[in-house]
């Protein structure tokens, strides 16, 4: 009798260990509820904070983690399992996606958004537009002064980017440099925010900085005192309306060498490919379907993430482009 019973416990125990067992495998999360980590290119901080923000207000159980941070510490942290999603301006290398799958990690990446490279001034610059060619002297240093460019009264040309490992220094580098080198008087912020407010300080200056840094919509108060139900129930809309940049700073147009007419970084010439300094953002996973890593990925491509980025300034993947009223 006493034998039965030890059996009998001896088999309700490991069948308890078992249940505990299986347990731990199972997700922890769901597309909707759990806790995930997001490592995202730190030029797409404006975008990605509302993203996440209408996200875990709908979700209430959903809390995504977010780190900003340069495009090869992103991809590095995909890669050694810190986290399984990243935004980013680039698409992994096939050695990457090799890699990944060897350890078994799936990668899917979907491009979100084009987001527009602008080049900012002072408001006391009277210069309106530049051609590539003239942007890329201003960078390397051949054209030091404002008047080299342009009849101008105003001095030395101080060149302001976000920080210098930045994904936006190496679009400047890859597209409009050709192999040649910065100028000494490139100066690097601590991020984005700091490029357009030096920008507003500084005469002499000239910022680069991603388009939805310079939104009016960004900048303006009464955007952000709005509540957070306020603007989930405007993004379920379909509507669209126009936008314009900062007051506070000027926005250059910039035309291609071989064209005259120069553009501003609207949606529609983004949409169009008539404004030349633009860069797909990819959101890529490794998790797997069912988890919140990627219920998150699945917002940012669905209507409600689309919306939010159009809000920004930057062109979405799939939403069509906002009209402007244009100069």
């Amino acid at each position: 009798m006493k034998k039965g019973v030890i059996i009998s416990t001896l088999v309700a125990s490991i069948a308890t260990i078992a249940m505990i067992s299986c347990d731990r495998h199972k997700p922890t999360d769901s597309s909707t509820s759990g806790i995930t980590t997001l490592i995202c290119d730190a030029s797409f901080r404006n975008i990605m904070s509302q993203e996440v923000d209408v996200f875990e207000f709908t979700y209430p159980k959903a809390s995504i983690m977010t780190y900003y941070t340069d495009e090869h510490s992103a991809i590095d942290s995909l890669i050694t399992k810190k986290s399984s999603l990243i935004v980013t301006a680039r698409e992994l290398t096939e050695k990457q996606k090799e890699y990944l799958k060897s350890q078994n990690r799936n990668p899917r990446t979907q491009r979100i958004a084009v987001d527009a490279i602008a080049i900012i001034v002072n408001k006391a610059n009277n210069i309106d537009e530049l051609s590539i060619g003239e942007l890329r002297e201003i960078m390397t240093g051949k054209a030091q002064r404002w008047g080299d460019v342009f009849p101008s009264k105003l001095g030395k040309i101080q060149v302001i980017f976000d920080h210098a490992g930045s994904s936006t220094v190496q679009y400047m580098t890859d597209s409009i440099l050709r192999g040649e080198k910065f100028s000494s008087e490139v100066y690097a912020c601590k991020n984005s925010q700091e490029v357009f407010e030096e920008v507003e300080k500084r005469k002499n200056s000239i910022g680069v900085i991603g388009v939805s840094w310079i939104t009016a919509d960004m900048q303006s108060a009464d955007t952000k005192n709005r509540s957070m139900q306020e603007k989930v129930d405007a993004l379920q809309k379909n509507d669209t309306s126009a936008i314009d940049f900062s007051e506070r700073i000027k926005v250059l147009k910039i035309r291609r060498d071989n064209n005259p007419n120069a553009y501003k970084p609207y949606q529609l010439y983004i949409y169009e490919g008539s404004y030349p300094l633009y860069r797909s953002i990819y959101v890529t996973t490794t998790s797997p379907n069912g988890s919140l890593a990627h219920g998150f990925y699945s917002f940012l491509t669905g209507f409600i993430g689309q919306k939010i980025i159009l809000g920004t300034g930057v062109m979405p993947a799939v939403v069509h482009p906002r009209m402007v009223s244009l100069e």
